[in-house]
């Protein structure tokens, strides 16, 4: 127990709020026999733990390099991406899981591998932040700036001496050296590396170290510790740069629906310019169309004239989804096909791969003027994959097309005719500027 305060215990403490027992001071020290390793002691006051002390969180962050990476923690960590391929998204979950099971418990080290942007620096700097949290000290430096850092140290202009600056790195309680292998190889850094590493791998000393080079082309004696599994968790992470492929494709899929921002339920005529028919019509595919979007399953075929509402309601249906947190995505046909197409170009930055998983499995699938493509093999293969796909999953999905219904393809015809899984809303009302030409007149 800590020693009795001498403040009034109707006091508050003026660091935490609560009933004084560190008189303020923020440290106790406990009452125990002199012989207890504990005797003479300071220990932080158990009412101001590290987690509700922002301004030492903030400190050790800075004082550890990580105040550019606070905000990268597990709790913004995506590994589910749809854009991603299903061995690229295990491969991102396996990292995150060894990850964050590193951080409850960081013995030995972990070697993060991988591309650039891949997520490797975000895990390793949300096992700092962790770890910040909880009040511990961490080092976080990339190795080239290590290097710099230590190379100052020489100069007579220097506030701390080499020795003193090589010991405090090298006895970190926890060290994260980011981008192994991109430094120059001069014989000192070299040396120094090792130097370093070794250290900390005969002391068994948490160390997190993150790579994009083939470890084989690294000094032969940091690799061959490197390689110890007794000591090293090693992670190869398999997935595309997340910043400049992932991120920019996650856009592509999200600008057609843009374009459609405007088109809602709310804004939805169903009695300007129509006749009673009509808007009786235009009724029913509003509320059909709202009652899909409460509760979106299996595949939904809107069929009109040019004009007639139907993709005003498939926007609807996306917009009200996206609004509640849905990935969705709205693109017409022709536009989608040239989004898979595209990938063919060598300088594509998506495979053709990618971006199919992603159509095929994003959470609500929304393809606009089905029928106006060219209907070649490949293009009729590939559409039917994506909505044979979606059927069986039982994907919702919506479809809009002018053509008649028998014009469609035959086997796409076989999966919208199962009323089990799908719905189809034919809108007879006349386009809307047909109807008001003809009103005018």
């Amino acid at each position: 127990m800590p020693t009795s305060s001498t403040t009034n215990s109707d006091d508050l403490c003026q660091i935490c709020g609560k009933q004084a027992i560190c008189n303020g001071m923020g440290v106790i020290k406990y009452e125990v026999p002199i012989d207890h390793p504990n005797f003479g002691k300071l220990f932080r006051c158990p009412n101001n733990p590290p987690s509700q002390d922002i301004t030492w969180r903030d400190r050790l962050r800075a004082l550890g390099n990580l105040s550019a990476y606070a905000e990268q923690t597990f709790a913004n960590f995506e590994y589910d991406l749809m854009q991603l391929l299903p061995a690229e998204q295990a491969s991102l979950e396996h990292a995150f899981n060894t990850a964050q099971r590193f951080a409850e418990h960081p013995q030995g080290w972990l070697l993060l591998e991988g591309e650039y942007g891949c997520g490797k620096t975000h895990l390793a700097a949300a096992i700092a932040n962790y770890h910040v949290d909880q009040g511990d000290s961490v080092l976080f430096i990339t190795v080239p700036d290590l290097l710099d850092h230590l190379r100052a140290a020489y100069g007579p202009s220097s506030e701390v001496g080499y020795d003193e600056m090589f010991e405090s790195i090298r006895n970190a309680p926890l060290l994260i050296l980011d981008d192994l292998g991109v430094e120059n190889p001069s014989p000192w850094a070299q040396e120094k590396l090792f130097q370093l590493l070794n250290h900390r791998y005969v002391k068994r000393l948490p160390t997190i170290i993150t790579t994009n080079v083939d470890i084989n082309t690294l000094d032969s004696r940091i690799r061959s510790r490197m390689l110890d599994r007794d000591v090293v968790s090693r992670v190869i992470i398999n997935a595309p740069d997340y910043r400049s492929k992932v991120q920019n494709e996650r856009k592509e899929l999200q600008t057609s629906l843009t374009l459609y921002k405007d088109m809602t339920f709310e804004t939805f005529e169903t009695n300007r310019f129509a006749n009673a028919e009509e808007q009786q019509n235009l009724i029913k595919a509003a509320e059909s169309a709202y009652s899909f979007a409460q509760d979106p399953q299996g595949i939904l075929l809107l069929i009109g004239d040019y004009g007639s509402g139907k993709t005003h309601l498939a926007a609807a249906i996306a917009n009200y989804r996206s609004q509640r947190g849905d990935k969705v995505m709205f693109v017409t046909v022709p536009d989608l096909l040239d989004y898979l197409r595209v990938t063919f170009n060598p300088s594509s930055p998506a495979t053709f791969d990618q971006r199919f998983h992603a159509v095929r499995n994003v959470k609500l699938l929304i393809l606009d003027d089905i029928g106006t493509e060219n209907p070649t093999a490949w293009v009729k293969e590939k559409l039917f994959q994506i909505i044979d796909y979606r059927y069986v999953a039982k994907l919702p999905t919506v479809l809009t097309t002018s053509k008649n219904f028998e014009q469609l393809d035959e086997r796409l015809q076989t999966r919208l005719l199962d009323e089990r899984r799908c719905y189809t809303l034919a809108i007879t009302a006349r386009s809307y500027s047909l109807r008001r030409r003809l009103q005018k007149r």
